[in-house]
């Protein structure tokens, strides 16, 4: 049986999934972190949590199902359900940092930008979300491994596991993460770039919508590389700093 092509007429399950985003953060703020002097934060951490690994699984579900697909087809019903998913989480991460973090420019920028993409793509356009979903599996590949690394830094300074923890976890997560988002990312973006750039998306995906979409997956791979190069060398002068006072 065919999947259901994109229908704009269609009910959303974004309702749905904003109710869940702001339950799982609720529950953080209110019950599992709230011992901490700032709360948000941890809540921060479990509702990305809830998004990542599942909106990694969600994705290749989707693109899975659909083997025929390629850059400029319609979005199927799969793909809409994900791009709805994670629309709601970037929604309520974004009111969060508004709310406790509005001098955090980078991040409401970023979160405002890839609700753009996703928007745009689902409810203007009504095609490319097979290469966005591609491009989603990379950047959440990482997002478990990097919630437990944010939520160990955040306790690093009182307690001890959490410290061995951030320490532990930190090269081989940097390791992961420059693969993914260094690597793998540029690749899958000159892939996109060199599709759209052919022509092959014409009449499909309109010249405005792919070349903004690439400005923006090129400027958050860019801002990607460039934050964990310098979590390297802040890795290296620490273990270089350490072997002194030995």
């Amino acid at each position: 049986m065919e999947t259901p092509s994109f229908n704009p007429s269609s009910p959303a399950n974004l309702p749905s999934f904003l109710l869940l985003f702001i339950t799982v953060y609720l529950l953080g703020y209110f019950l599992i972190f709230r011992s901490w002097k700032s709360p948000h934060l941890g809540s921060s951490c479990l509702m990305s949590l809830f998004h990542g690994t599942p909106a990694v699984v969600l994705a290749s579900h989707a693109l899975l199902t659909t083997p025929r697909a390629f850059f400029a087809s319609p979005n199927t019903a799969a793909e809409s359900t994900v791009l709805d998913f994670s629309m709601a989480y970037f929604t309520v991460d974004l009111l969060h940092y508004l709310v406790f973090l509005p001098n955090d420019f980078l991040f409401i920028l970023h979160h405002v930008a890839t609700l753009y993409v996703f928007a745009t793509c689902r409810f203007a356009v009504g095609h490319g979300a097979h290469a966005l979903l591609l491009l989603l599996v990379l950047a959440e590949a990482t997002s478990a491994c990097q919630n437990v690394w944010t939520i160990a830094g955040y306790r690093k300074n009182d307690v001890v596991l959490a410290r061995r923890v951030r320490e532990l976890l930190s090269p081989p997560f940097y390791l992961f993460y420059t693969v993914v988002r260094g690597l793998a990312g540029p690749v899958a973006l000159y892939d996109m770039a060199s599709f759209y750039g052919s022509g092959a998306a014409e009449g499909a995906v309109p010249r405005w919508a792919w070349i903004s979409w690439l400005v923006v997956i090129g400027s958050a791979i860019v801002l990607s590389v460039l934050w964990v190069l310098r979590n390297w060398v802040d890795w290296f002068r620490e273990k270089n700093s350490g072997k002194k006072f030995k």
